[in-house]
């Protein structure tokens, strides 16, 4: 058989043409030590801070810590299956989670992989973990509300699109129904909710995640977890992750988003966890000297955008679990230097049966009426100093001196408006409706009505003019205010007068 050089010469020609595609060349170190969520690997002398790494059975990490002689690698799994010696592969990209519409109504790991046993999420694009918060010429000013449905916060502790509001109080005080009362307010709005649940019990996950879908709020709504059972990096990174899936909405499709980090206490034990097992010096309470930069560089990334950039926002909801109602300890402290106000929550409150537990005294929102429509700005004006009267009056009557008609009236006044403020959990409340709750206590509509009656007039007062004025609902609504003052008066004063006739 003749063989033909020309053939031969052409796929020789071939293969040396395609050596250097074909060979793959992958830096590979190995590991040291390895515990606790921690890995000391040598062998990566070219690794990026923050690159994903492989071990040889799977399980990805983080290069964290780049030293002389090693790199801290912190392990996205289960570190138990690692062992001395295992090889590590860099993966050559920093580390990215999957986002877009297909994550909506999914649970998922701050990996970005699913957790709910729906199957794959077929995300068509990835986004950085840390990315850059947007600069002062991109943002503007906050000025749309984002209703909470709460009436106690939207009346007197208002949160705009783009703003930072804590949500900051002992444990068992009703933070997180809160935040979880806000995202199923956000029904109808065109707002993408993201839902962080850090070193949380699964079965709570599992039924706030029920609560969603009852209340129809997962449609809408991308709900994050790394429990209690999960090592500390991925509890670490979990915040980051939730901002990432939101960003996108923000900045791809201009929309409002709305990101609760249920709570930031455990990220930051977390982080402080990591850093002692790489042997990163502990300053105060053994926290990292970088434990403000943590919180920071994460709450930052809440903004609402210029509309020459598309317009988005994104709201961030913060939650801080203080011990003692001691607000001044070293976390609680950063986070509220850090955000644009607080919502405290108060143990005693609570234990005497008002629900939500705000206190008014210290609670504040630095964008203020900005973030109110001029309905509730109207109605809602004196509130806050009112209810603040009011609980010196109460300590002071509770002396037991004898107290004139004017002291007795204003007293009367806000065992009232407490009345009013008080709702259950999981039934937030449109704002049209908060207002016509409040218009009728601050006009002194609700003072004829018994202290003890006054939850059961109000109900009654929503349904009568539901079913008979939805013109007044309606006005609010569209047009953000009340244009007819006098005939909204005169229509709560006779739905007023129906209630005490039918109760005597």
């Amino acid at each position: 058989m003749k063989i033909k050089t020309d053939e031969v010469t052409s796929v020789l020609k071939q293969e040396i043409k395609n050596f250097n595609k074909d060979l793959k060349v992958d830096e590979v170190g190995s590991v040291l030590e390895v515990g606790d969520g921690i890995a000391r690997v040598y062998g990566l002398s070219n690794v990026m801070a923050g690159e994903l790494v492989e071990f040889q059975n799977g399980v990805r990490g983080q290069a964290f810590n780049l030293e002389e002689n090693s790199v801290g690698v912190v392990i996205f799994g289960d570190y138990t299956r690692i062992e001395e010696g295992f090889s590590v592969k860099r993966v050559g990209k920093i580390f990215e989670v999957p986002v877009g519409p297909e994550l909506l109504g999914r649970v998922v790991n701050p990996l970005g992989e699913p957790v709910d046993g729906k199957g794959p999420l077929n995300a068509k694009k990835m986004r950085p973990v840390e990315s850059p918060a947007p600069g002062i010429a991109m943002r503007k000013s906050v000025h749309e509300p984002m209703q909470t449905g709460i009436k106690a916060i939207d009346a007197m502790i208002p949160v705009g699109r783009g703003q930072r509001e804590l949500i900051i109080g002992d444990r068992g005080t009703g933070k997180s129904s809160i935040a979880i009362d806000t995202i199923i307010n956000q029904k109808g709005k065109d707002v993408i909710c993201v839902y962080v649940a850090i070193g949380q019990k699964e079965s709570t996950v599992a039924s706030t995640v029920e609560m969603l879908r009852e209340k129809g709020a997962l449609p809408y709504t991308i709900i994050v977890t790394a429990s209690a059972s999960e090592p500390a990096p991925l509890l670490f990174i979990a915040p980051y992750s939730g901002a990432s899936m939101a960003e996108y909405f923000m900045y791809d499709e201009g929309k409002a988003t709305l990101i609760v980090y249920d709570d930031l206490s455990k990220q930051a034990v977390a982080y402080r966890q990591m850093c002692l097992l790489l042997r990163r010096p502990p300053g105060r309470e053994a926290y990292p000297g970088d434990v403000f930069y943590l919180h920071s560089r994460l709450l930052e990334r809440a903004a609402k955008l210029d509309d020459k950039y598309g317009g988005g926002s994104m709201t961030a909801l913060p939650i801080i679990e203080t011990q003692e109602g001691e607000v001044s300890a070293y976390i609680p402290t950063n986070v509220i230097s850090i955000t644009d106000g607080q919502i405290y929550l108060q143990s005693n409150l609570f234990a005497s049966g008002l629900r939500p537990a705000v206190d008014v005294g210290i609670s504040v929102s630095r964008v203020g009426s900005a973030a109110q429509i001029k309905a509730m700005k109207k109605v809602a004006g004196t509130l806050k100093s009112d209810l603040s009267q009011f609980r010196d009056l109460e300590a002071f009557a509770q002396l037991g001196s004898e107290l004139d008609a004017v002291t007795q009236s204003q007293l009367d006044r806000g065992y009232r408006i407490l009345e009013i403020l008080k709702q259950p959990n999981n039934s937030p409340s449109p704002v049209e409706e908060q207002v016509i709750s409040i218009f009728a206590v601050t006009k002194g509509f609700v003072d004829q009505i018994p202290v003890a009656q006054v939850r059961e007039f109000e109900k009654f007062l929503i349904q009568t003019i539901r079913e008979q004025h939805p013109e007044i609902l309606e006005e609010i609504r569209t047009a953000k205010e009340i244009k007819a003052e006098a005939a909204v008066q005169k229509t709560v004063k006779s739905i007023v007068e129906h209630f005490l006739s039918k109760n005597r």
